[in-house]
């Protein structure tokens, strides 16, 4: 059965502590958004997966509970930074299997300042759950006096410059595209621009990496409405309706550890698999899509994603980002939003946020961020520990 997003909405995402907002209402002005957006009343929505990884056990039912009492399926769902991509793949395998017309996926996050530790929960090292990860960044480069998360692929990025050449102006080119692309969305929690020279004169947080490559902590919300053909028909959506052409997630394998390498280890081959797995099934590639939207929490992951969708060969990411082919005039847009770097990580969220923003693309609705005649998008969300999400969306063909 097709399944389609008919609404999205999301907050602007926030340093945390800027606003007065507690998660419930986050998300009751990102669900008002895309139940207007889609024209039904929150009545209607049959199943609520709603994602976040930072607050207690049945907060998604706190959280929905804002759009109505309506005594719906409400699903609490946790796969660190892949978490807003997982609640959304709940919610079209519930309508693509039939077992519901209209699902509402909901992604939230309020977080503290300041850089992650090893994992989503923090807690005790030897216990936390991506302890085998950092094991294997240990065993090769040793532990150093910086924020785990911005260590491990940091890590990976002196692994890219020593086998493939890769330089850090290539790194710092990431940033400063996102940050430039991010001026241009009110959504997003820094708007600023900068040159790879200041990204590259920014502090450093873990070498090659400096501050202004790293996606910040944030707070915010996003969602989603996910419905049958059949809704779509009856409600008359075909002009709201963006196609969820295929999904995949996967996990780690053996793959991710014999190396010892942290490309490995930070979901390179997941990815790789996840992107695989989906053009197998939609019959599409790469060479078909306009528009892309992955998870840049740091500027060496774009790189690798680039060689992980198939869009470069690998070692080659540095000089694709470097040609301009990632950007407005280049042969794909990735990151039209600012990603993550610039646009802001609140984890359960950041995955919904991609698809509301590349559904507003497939529309013509992105404004001055408009990706001109765009008809196919992918997005890529990613977490340690570790989960892989793929999603290929295509224009509404009803």
């Amino acid at each position: 059965m097709k399944t389609y997003v008919v609404g999205v909405g999301m907050t602007k995402f926030e340093r945390p502590e800027t606003r007065e907002w507690q998660y419930w209402d986050m998300v009751k002005e990102a669900g008002t958004k895309a139940l207007a957006d889609a024209g039904i009343s929150y009545a209607e929505v049959e199943q609520v997966p709603v994602g976040y990884c930072f607050q207690a056990s049945t907060a998604g039912q706190r959280a929905a509970y804002e759009l109505g009492l309506t005594g719906v399926p409400v699903y609490n769902v946790n796969n660190n930074c892949a978490t807003g991509s997982s609640a959304l793949m709940l919610a079209r395998q519930f309508v693509e299997g039939g077992l519901a017309d209209c699902v509402l996926a909901l992604g939230f996050e309020k977080m503290k300042r300041g850089a992650l530790g090893g994992g989503a929960d923090g807690g005790d090292f030897e216990t936390s759950p991506v302890a085998r990860h950092y094991g294997i960044m240990a065993a090769r480069h040793g532990f150093e006096m910086s924020p785990p998360t911005a260590q491990i692929f940091g890590d990976a990025a002196r692994e890219h410059m020593e086998k493939y050449g890769t330089t850090e102006a290539q790194l710092a080119a990431v940033g400063a595209k996102n940050h430039r692309h991010s001026a241009h969305n009110p959504y997003a929690q820094f708007q600023d621009v900068y040159s790879v020279d200041e990204i590259l004169a920014a502090r450093t947080v873990h070498r090659p990496l400096t501050k202004l490559q790293c996606s910040p902590t944030s707070d915010g919300a996003a969602a989603a409405v996910v419905v049958s053909e059949r809704f779509v028909e009856r409600h008359a959506l075909a002009g709201k309706a963006v196609e969820i052409v295929a999904q995949a997630m996967t996990t780690d394998t053996e793959e991710s550890f014999a190396s010892g390498s942290c490309i490995d280890v930070v979901g390179q081959p997941m990815s790789r698999e996840a992107a695989r797995q989906v053009y197998e099934r939609s019959g599409l590639g790469i060479e078909d899509v306009d528009v892309v939207e992955l998870h840049d929490c740091f500027s060496v992951n774009e790189l690798l994603t680039y060689e992980a969708l198939g869009m470069c060969e690998e070692g080659e990411s540095g000089k694709l980002v470097e040609s301009g082919a990632t950007t407005y005039g280049g042969r794909w847009v990735v990151n039209p939003s600012g990603g993550l770097i610039s646009k802001g990580h609140p984890l359960g969220a950041t995955g919904i946020a991609q698809v509301a923003e590349l559904t507003w693309q497939l529309r013509g609705e992105a404004g001055a961020r408009q990706v001109a005649g765009a008809r196919v998008a992918l997005a890529h969300n990613i977490g340690l520990g570790g989960a892989a999400v793929v999603t290929l969306l295509r224009a509404g063909d009803l």
